[in-house]
């Protein structure tokens, strides 16, 4: 009888030390937002802005295109200069055309429009919803000679859920960006 015991006592014993494996649940990585912090972005192009202390500036392709890095955060934001020149209907239509090209993959398209009349300074931010590639986009000009484009990606497959904190983040630097440019 004792040993019956002991054979049941040891074969519990053995079989309680495995563990059982279950797979974990999908998570995200924590995103650390720092405070804003901005600093006179002047370059020898005919406008200036304010930008985030956290970000590199780097030059784009053509005089007066520059790219916004926030390398935290592994995003660009594009930004696109141009001389007017009668051409004002065009460019806009092009930049409309640009944003919405986003509506396929998008979940809608919010329109918020600029006007500052003291600064000479009009435009439209493109707030795009859902899995789009790009998720922010904007212009602004001053209706006679002077045109930016900027555009926001981030270098990784578009999850709109785990993008949304960092988009709000880089959304706010794009209105402060928008509400303090100058031309000259």
């Amino acid at each position: 009888m004792k040993i019956k015991f002991l054979l049941i006592g040891l074969i519990a014993i053995l079989s309680s030390c495995s563990e059982n494996y279950s797979p974990k649940p999908l998570g995200y990585f924590r995103i650390d937002l720092s405070e804003k912090e901005y600093q006179i972005f002047d370059s020898n192009c005919p406008y200036q802005f304010l930008s985030p202390k956290n970000v590199k500036i780097i030059n784009g392709k053509n005089n007066c295109w520059y790219n916004i890095y926030y390398p935290s955060h592994d995003a660009t934001i594009y930004l696109t200069y141009k001389m007017l020149d009668s051409n004002l209907a065009s460019i806009v239509e092009e930049s409309h055309k640009l944003a919405y090209d986003h509506a396929v993959r998008s979940d809608g398209i919010i329109e918020k429009v600029y006007v500052n009349e003291e600064k000479q300074v009009y435009g439209v931010l493109y707030d795009i919803h859902g899995n789009s590639a790009s998720n922010l986009q904007f212009f602004v000009t001053d209706s006679t000679n002077h045109f930016l484009r900027g555009s926001l990606y981030f270098n990784t497959v578009p999850n709109s859920d785990s993008l949304q904190p960092v988009k709000d983040y880089i959304k706010k630097d794009l209105q402060t960006l928008i509400e303090s440019l100058k031309w000259s």
